[in-house]
C-alpha cells in the first residue's frame, strides 16, 4: 500500500477526550474516530488490525470444533423475557419497538437467541455436542462509556455456545473452549492472567476471566504467587482478620462528634484506627432499602452484594433525602442500632467488639458497640472488597493485586437458558433430559485496545507482528532522490512478493515525518533507503529497537521476511 493513497489522519496533539494511552494513540494513529460516546467508527489502519484479530478468535474456534454463524443484532423481546433478563439487563439494554409496537432490543448478548436456534433445528441426542460461534457487534447502554473501546455501547465480540447432554460433557467442551482461547491470547500477543470470575447476569454455576494486565483496567485482580490462585475483586473470598481486641464488652456510650461526617474525619476526631470503626451504608436494592456494616478501613463489594440480596439491578447508594428519612439524620451518621431496615454485615464486622457506629443521629456516635448486644445483624456475609495483604483462600499466603482489562469469558451455565426456554432431548431409551449448556465470550474490539495499553512507548503504538494493520514499511528518506526512489519500490515489490503486508511510503514528507508516522501507527519492522544506497546498504529497525542497523539491501529484506515468520 501506498502511503500517498492511504486514509491515515494521524493527529500530533493528543485529543483532549482521551484519557489512556490505547485511546490517545489509536485516535492520534488514525485508526479509529468518535461518533457519539463510545462509538467509534473504524478507518483503514484500525479495520485492518481488527480483522486480523476476528481471524485468529475464528481459526482457533474452527480448530476446536465449533461452528460458525451469525445472528442479527435487532433481537425480539420474547426470549429474553422468557430468560427474565428483559428486566435484569435494565437501563443497559437498548430498546425499541417497531411500527406494530412489538417490543425489540439491540443484542447485548444472545444465549436465548442460540438456545431458540437449537431448539428449532436440533433434533436428535446424537447431533449433541455442539458448539456454535458468531462474531458480531453488541449494543449496551453504558452509563459512563470511557477509554474509547474499553468500554463502549458498540463493540464487536466473539460469542460462543456448547450444548452438551450432561455435566462431564459440558467440561470436556469448556475445556475446549479453555485451550482455545490460551492460544487465541498467545497469537494476539498479549500478556494475559486467567481468573475465577463471578458469572453476572450470564448466570452459570461457574466462570473464568481472561484478563490483560493493565494499571488502567476496570477490574481488580487478586493472585497469590503462592498457590497460582487469582480472581477478580468481584469473585475473590475474602478471608475474615480480626484485629486484636480488649477483653470483655465496655459499656455503651453515645458521644459526640460534630462535623464527623467519614472515617478520616473520625480517625482524626477521636483519635483511633480506622479499622475500629463500621461503616453502615444505606443502599436501595430494587424496590427496598438496605444497610450494609463494613469495617471503617473496607469497602463494600457491590457485586458480592447484589449476588447476596438477589436484586435484579445493581444496588445503589441511597439519595440523601432517603438516608435521611431512614436514620433522621444528615448522611453520615447512620448505624444499625434502632435503624428499622435490613442490616447486612460483613463477617470481619462479626468479629469486632467495642467499636464505634453512627447513632442516626445528626452529629453523634456510638462508642463501645457489641454485636448480640446493642443489635443483630439480619444477616452476616462476605460482602467487602479484597486487598492487597489479605489471606489467600486457598493457601493463606498474602494476597497481591492488580488491576486488568478483561478480554475473555468462559461460563459454564448449566441448565439456566436450557430451563428457561425448554431445550431438551430424548435420550436413548426415550426419557426427556435437559440441555446442559457453555457461554464463552472474546472482546474483539477490546483486544485491540488492551494490545495497545500493553504495547506503546513514548512514540506511539507497538503492534504484535500477528495484528499490525501492515507488518512492514519502506521508507525513501528522500523524495526528490531518483535512486532512493527507485531502490525503495524495488524492496517494495520484493517484500509484497514475499507475501509480507507492506506500505511504502511515497510520500513528499521530511524522514522525520515519516519515522514518526512509522513508529505512530506501530509498524513492526522499517527499511529505509537513504544516501548510502549508492553502496547499497539500507537501514533496518525493528519497531522495539532502539537504533536502526545498517546492512545490504537484500540483507535486510530477507531480515524482514525471517523476522514476520518468527513473530506472527
Amino acid at each position: 500500500m501506498r502511503m500517498s493513497k492511504l486514509l491515515m489522519p494521524t493527529l500530533r496533539e493528543v485529543p483532549a477526550e482521551a484519557e489512556i494511552a490505547s485511546h490517545q494513540l489509536m485516535l492520534r494513529a488514525g485508526l479509529i474516530r468518535k461518533l457519539a460516546a463510545g462509538v467509534y467508527s473504524y478507518l483503514p489502519l484500525g479495520l485492518r488490525s481488527l480483522k486480523k484479530v476476528e481471524q485468529i478468535v475464528r481459526e482457533e474456534m474452527d480448530r476446536a470444533g465449533a461452528q460458525e454463524l451469525l445472528m442479527s443484532a435487532l433481537l425480539p423481546a420474547e426470549a429474553y423475557q422468557a430468560s427474565g433478563r428483559w428486566e435484569v439487563f435494565g437501563p443497559s439494554m437498548f430498546k425499541l419497538k417497531d411500527r406494530n409496537d412489538r417490543d425489540f432490543c439491540l443484542g447485548p448478548t444472545h444465549e436465548e437467541l442460540f438456545t431458540q436456534t437449537v431448539i428449532d433445528n436440533v433434533r436428535s441426542y446424537k447431533e449433541y455436542p455442539m458448539t456454535l460461534y458468531q462474531i458480531q457487534t453488541k449494543y449496551r447502554d453504558e452509563g459512563r462509556p470511557r477509554f474509547g473501546l474499553i468500554r463502549g455501547r458498540e463493540f464487536i465480540m466473539k460469542d460462543a455456545y456448547s450444548f452438551d447432554l450432561d455435566e462431564k460433557g459440558l467440561d470436556e467442551s469448556y475445556k475446549k473452549m479453555y485451550d482455545a482461547y490460551c492460544r487465541i491470547f498467545t497469537r494476539l500477543g498479549l500478556d494475559f492472567t486467567i481468573v475465577d470470575a463471578d458469572s453476572g447476569a450470564m448466570g452459570g454455576s461457574g466462570s473464568q476471566e481472561f484478563m490483560v494486565k493493565s494499571p488502567v483496567g476496570e477490574d481488580g485482580i487478586a493472585y497469590c504467587d503462592a498457590c497460582g490462585y487469582a480472581a477478580n475483586y468481584e469473585k475473590c473470598e475474602c478471608i475474615p482478620e480480626p484485629k486484636e481486641q480488649p477483653e470483655g464488652e465496655l459499656d455503651l456510650e453515645k458521644i459526640e462528634t460534630p462535623n464527623a461526617h467519614t472515617i478520616d474525619e473520625l480517625v482524626d476526631s477521636l483519635g483511633m484506627e480506622a479499622y475500629n470503626f463500621a461503616k453502615t451504608i444505606i443502599y436501595k436494592a430494587d424496590d427496598k432499602y438496605v444497610a450494609v456494616m463494613v469495617r471503617g478501613d473496607r469497602d463494600v463489594n457491590e457485586v458480592k452484594l447484589k449476588n447476596l440480596l438477589g436484586c435484579t439491578d445493581d444496588p445503589e447508594l441511597a439519595e440523601p433525602e432517603a438516608v435521611r428519612e431512614i436514620t433522621h439524620a444528615k448522611v453520615g451518621f447512620a448505624g444499625p442500632i434502632g435503624l428499622g431496615i435490613p442490616v447486612y454485615a460483613d463477617k470481619e464486622v462479626a468479629l469486632m467488639k467495642n467499636f464505634v457506629v453512627g447513632a442516626n443521629e445528626t452529629d453523634m456516635h456510638y462508642k463501645n458497640v457489641n454485636i448480640g448486644r446493642d443489635f443483630e445483624p439480619d444477616t452476616v456475609a462476605d460482602i467487602r472488597v479484597v486487598v492487597t495483604g489479605d489471606k489467600c483462600p486457598k493457601c493463606g499466603a498474602s494476597i497481591k493485586s492488580e488491576q486488568g482489562i478483561e478480554v475473555g469469558h468462559i461460563f459454564k451455565l448449566g441448565t439456566k437458558y436450557s430451563d428457561a426456554l425448554g431445550l431438551t432431548y430424548l435420550d436413548e431409551s426415550g426419557r426427556n433430559k435437559t440441555v446442559i449448556m457453555g457461554c464463552y465470550g472474546i472482546g474483539v474490539t477490546r483486544c485491540l485496545a488492551a494490545a495497545v495499553e500493553q504495547g506503546h512507548d513514548e512514540n506511539g503504538i507497538i503492534w504484535p507482528v500477528s495484528i499490525a494493520p501492515y507488518q512492514a514499511i519502506v521508507v525513501p528518506a528522500n523524495y526528490k532522490s531518483e535512486e532512493q526512489m527507485a531502490e525503495a519500490e524495488r524492496i517494495y515489490a520484493a517484500l509484497c512478493d514475499a507475501g509480507i503486508e507492506t506500505l511504502i511510503d511515497d510520500r513528499n514528507e521530511r524522514a522525520g515525518v515519516k519515522f514518526k508516522d512509522a513508529d505512530l501507527i506501530g509498524i513492526p519492522v522499517r527499511i529505509v533507503v537513504g544516501k548510502k544506497i549508492g553502496d547499497g546498504i539500507v537501514e533496518y529497525k525493528e519497531r522495539k529497537m532502539e537504533k536502526a542497523e545498517e546492512m545490504a539491501a537484500e540483507d535486510a529484506v530477507a531480515r524482514v521476511a525471517e523476522f514476520i515468520r518468527s513473530n506472527i
